[in-house]
């Protein structure tokens, strides 16, 4: 009888050692951890944040041991500490992305991890085997699919990501991860009418499903069975969730890739669908002095997705949420500041008529590709006040394995994370921390050690 997708996604996951991992993804794990914890202490100061914990406290009751990034002498049941977690890591579109899969695998296996590790001791080379497990997991579900974007796949994806994951951690058996697959399809969820609207539920999703990985793993542990077939059988996750897949090719890929290789920084706190954009516009900045006041429209033609995506059109009143994921407006940012940013997110900002004036000369148009997970190739497009045409095209994106940040991109970006979030202080020990990860025999208390010491200390 052939095995079931779960059970060869379980295999996998339970037999990656970290030395046995190239050097390529080695240091790729040990930057997207780095960028994760990074993004979620800055996620501390995200819009409702402070709300999503004080919830997670309520469901917690007395009593925990989870800690919760940014929040000194905070704690939290392991399952709500990972909820908070992955709220505060994906609450601001900080977070690195699989641009294939089209999914944030960290969001989730990362705060699954990081809230396990809190209430039982872990190597370092054991989580960030785990870690690479997970991400793999989750992007072989989302590369699977040769359809568009149905459901939320970050929270979708990401909950079988983060159980794979949680059971490397621990070196459960294949019957006990099986059927922690089993609840996982039990409790997925993950709704891309959030995105349409631009509600904060989005993050909230991802958040449920790494509280929901922890409960999974939990009840497989105390014995019970789950469905076999959650992956690919007639009611499993695929079939439910996705519309079109190509599973196999996907599968064979398991152990020769290393998805955590391919994983992409997000150099701006917006949708991922937006950089190549900004990037364009940028570049048209430097070149040719493109201002707001020399712009009559600018028009960005890309792949479906990209207009799916960020394509959506500004109004006063507009969300947090809603703004990170619309082109138009945070185009207007970068013409008038060159960048956009943390701070930019302001009700002042978001209500300014002049910003929403300017977005009002910026659209996304759609191109011809037929990929629905395409990124690139795109162009921008600018029509200017003295009736020239100025044009930028993008092949690829910036954070991308094809164009990484450097080591000093990457540290200058965690730094102003860390200086979001209140603990720029720590910037230093954390990166050299982060450097030596796999020789730690305790993770869970050096980094509750490092990132909740005072500025004083």
């Amino acid at each position: 009888m052939e095995a079931t997708a779960a059970a060869r996604l379980v295999d996998h996951a339970l037999g990656i050692e970290w030395a046995d991992l190239p050097e390529t993804a080695q240091r790729a794990a040990r930057a997207f951890l780095h960028d994760s914890i990074a993004v979620g202490v800055a996620g501390r100061n995200a819009p409702l944040a402070d709300q999503a914990f004080a919830a997670a406290q309520g469901w917690s009751g007395q009593g925990g041991s989870g800690w919760v990034l940014g929040r000194p002498g905070e704690r939290l049941t392991a399952p709500h500490a990972a909820f908070v977690n992955a709220y505060q890591i994906h609450a601001q579109e900080f977070d690195c992305v699989h641009e294939p899969a089209v999914a944030h695998p960290m969001a989730s296996v990362g705060a699954v991890l990081l809230a396990e590790v809190s209430r039982a001791p872990a190597t370092g080379t054991d989580f960030v085997a785990a870690m690479a497990a997970g991400v793999d997991i989750v992007a072989t579900l989302g590369v699977a699919v040769t359809s568009p974007l149905k459901f939320f796949r970050p929270a979708t994806a990401g909950i079988f990501g983060s159980i794979g994951a949680l059971c490397r951690l621990r070196g459960l058996s294949p019957e006990v991860s099986r059927n922690a697959f089993g609840y996982g399809l039990a409790f997925a969820s993950g709704t891309m009418q959030a995105h349409v609207e631009g509600k904060p539920t989005l993050a909230v999703q991802v958040a449920a499903a790494a509280r929901s990985a922890i409960e999974a793993v939990d009840l497989s542990r105390a014995g019970f069975e789950g469905p076999q077939g959650s992956i690919d059988g007639p009611f499993g996750y695929l079939s439910l969730f996705e519309d079109a897949v190509d599973l196999q090719p996907a599968l064979a890929a398991l152990g020769k890739r290393q998805r955590v290789s391919e994983l992409s920084w997000k150099p701006f706190p917006t949708g991922r669908a937006a950089h190549g954009a900004i990037i364009a516009m940028r570049r048209m900045m430097d070149a040719h002095g493109l201002t707001a006041a020399t712009l009559q429209r600018f028009t960005y033609r890309a792949p479906p997705l990209i207009h799916r995506l960020v394509g959506r059109r500004p109004y006063a009143g507009m969300s947090v949420a809603y703004a990170r994921l619309c082109f138009a407006w945070l185009g207007a940012v970068v013409l008038t500041r060159g960048t956009v940013d943390l701070a930019d997110f302001t009700p002042e900002r978001l209500a300014d008529p002049a910003l929403l004036a300017l977005a009002e000369r910026i659209v996304v148009e759609v191109d011809d590709n037929p990929d629905p997970a395409a990124f690139v190739p795109a162009i921008g497009v600018a029509e200017l006040s003295d009736g020239r045409a100025i044009s930028e095209t993008v092949t690829r994106q910036f954070g991308s394995p094809e164009w990484p940040l450097s080591r000093e991109e990457h540290l200058a970006k965690v730094h102003r994370c860390l200086e979001f979030g209140g603990v720029a202080h720590v910037h230093a020990d954390l990166a050299a921390l982060v450097d030596r990860f796999d020789t730690l025999d305790d993770v869970g208390a050096a980094l509750a050690e490092l990132l909740e010491r005072p500025a004083s200390a």
